[in-house]
């Protein structure tokens, strides 16, 4: 994958139904939207219709959430053709899906799980990478996910472990930062040594979103605004990639719209303000 040919997208949301009236009120406070692709995989009248009229407006980037990577039984094959034909029809930049399972057996166990950071577990996710590969022409971007249980028998951590799938499957990398700061949290992982292991060139988009605490756990439930330690990790980040992008995923307790236009503009100026530091270092 060809990070630097890839466009600058900027600071953009994930489109919910909630928020459709006020999101073209204040259109020109987005810069492009993530669409849920399951959404739009079997669509009716409705879902048709709304999908020509936000990609007339913005640059949309699928994301999925059932591909099930991670499935050592293979994907679903009819999921697979209805994809490919969704994000093949929208040519978009480049498309996500998350590094983990939704599907057992056959079984949708109905949330995003983590898979064991195994040399097996990579080989599965390669092989089921390679053959979506050949079915949709637009860059996959992968992303990290939060965990509540950490799978006994790992070979390695997490960072080397998406790593390795990154560097075998030619896959530029989302990071979700609210994902890596609740990791490190609840399982007391260290974000600077996850920094420094992953292939930061390879870090095309960024998602964030604040959650809430529960039973001395961090839930990434996209309910909250972005915390301040979301925030400063947002910095870091920043200053140390080539970003093409930021998703703000926010789900439940939607506020006014503007309140989320404030997040979006906070992440555009700091992203601006590394890219021009950036940019000023590059001609000292």
């Amino acid at each position: 994958m060809s990070i630097a040919s890839l466009p600058i997208l900027g600071a953009g949301i994930g489109f919910r139904d909630e928020f459709t009236a006020e999101l073209f009120l204040n259109q020109d406070k987005v810069d492009f939207l993530e669409i849920i692709s399951d959404h739009y995989l079997e669509p009716n009248p409705y879902k048709i219709e709304q999908l020509a009229l936000l990609k007339k407006h913005f640059t949309l980037i699928p994301h999925g959430i059932n591909l099930s990577l991670g499935s050592a039984e293979g994907l679903d094959k009819d999921y697979v053709g209805k994809l490919a034909r969704l994000i093949n029809e929208l040519n978009p930049p480049w498309w996500s899906e998350h590094i983990c399972f939704t599907q057992a057996g056959g079984i949708d166990i109905g949330h995003l799980a983590p898979l064991p950071f195994t040399w097996e577990a990579i080989d599965v996710i390669v092989r089921n990478i390679k053959e979506v590969k050949q079915l949709i022409a637009a860059p996959l971007i992968l992303e990290n996910i939060t965990y509540m249980l950490e799978i006994p028998g790992a070979e390695m951590n997490e960072a080397q472990f998406i790593s390795e799938i990154l560097e075998r499957t030619d896959c530029g990398m989302l990071l979700d930062i609210t994902n890596l700061y609740i990791n490190s949290v609840n399982h007391n992982l260290d974000i600077d040594k996850f920094l420094a292991q992953i292939p930061l060139e390879r870090v095309v988009q960024l998602h964030f979103v604040g959650g809430h605490s529960q039973h001395g756990m961090l839930i990434d439930s996209h309910s909250r605004p972005t915390n301040k330690e979301v925030w400063q990790l947002m910095e870091r980040v920043t200053e140390i990639t080539n970003l093409k992008g930021t998703i703000l995923e926010r789900d439940e307790n939607l506020p006014i719209f503007n309140e989320l236009a404030k997040e979006l503009a906070q992440a555009r100026q700091i992203a601006f303000k590394n890219s021009v530091k950036k940019m000023a270092l590059s001609w000292v």
